[in-house]
């Protein structure tokens, strides 16, 4: 009977265990896939913090993570990368306008043969004060996370702009090339006409 009884106290421990596990850790454990961007994620605005398990990462690839939101929200971010367990210290990095961002290259093979994770843990503070005289702060802060895979340091996404700029300077270098032909037969026609009358 005792034995039952311990055995049932064990069993009772263990659940409560993953039941605040799961509400400590698994409400704020979100998934972020490579390419999808996710709009509009809320984190409260004093020390908010959010732990993302990053997807569909290939094996000698460079990525970024990029975070945005709006200038109007006194805030500041940061973000930090950790393999395998997702428990970690957040460490403050630079501030890039109103965005922050970690460039970081996966070389763990094991990534893929073990399904070890890699997360990013994002961390928000207050910072500056707020504008209005006995204005409320907001509790909440707004941003868009992506994961993007990166070629030569640019991401996937960018690389139509990056088309776009070579075709603009390949014409800019060409156009001069038939000006000069164009504008002496337009000067000279001028001439000949003041000169025939």
């Amino acid at each position: 009977m005792w034995i039952h009884h311990h055995a049932i106290v064990h069993k009772c421990c263990f659940l409560l265990c993953i039941i605040l596990l799961q509400t400590v850790y698994g409400a704020n454990l979100d998934i972020l896939n490579v390419g999808e961007e996710l709009q509009k994620e809320t984190l409260p605005l004093q020390s908010g913090s959010r732990i993302y398990q990053l997807q569909g990462l290939k094996p000698n690839h460079w990525y970024e993570v990029k975070i945005s939101y709006p200038a109007s929200i006194p805030a500041s971010f940061s973000l930090q990368l950790k393999k395998e367990n997702p428990n970690f210290e957040p460490k403050h990095q630079r501030k890039l306008l109103n965005t922050e961002k970690l460039i970081f290259k996966n070389d763990d093979e094991d990534l893929q043969i073990n399904q070890s994770g890699m997360y990013v843990m994002l961390t928000v503070e207050t910072e500056g004060v707020v504008a209005i005289p006995n204005g409320k702060e907001r509790e909440m802060v707004i941003y868009n996370i992506v994961c993007d895979e990166l070629l030569l340091g640019i991401p996937h996404k960018a690389w139509w702009v990056v088309m776009f700029v070579i075709i603009c300077l390949g014409v800019a270098f060409v156009i001069p090339s038939f000006l000069p032909s164009l504008l002496i037969t337009t000067d000279r026609m001028p001439l000949l006409a003041s000169k025939n009358s």
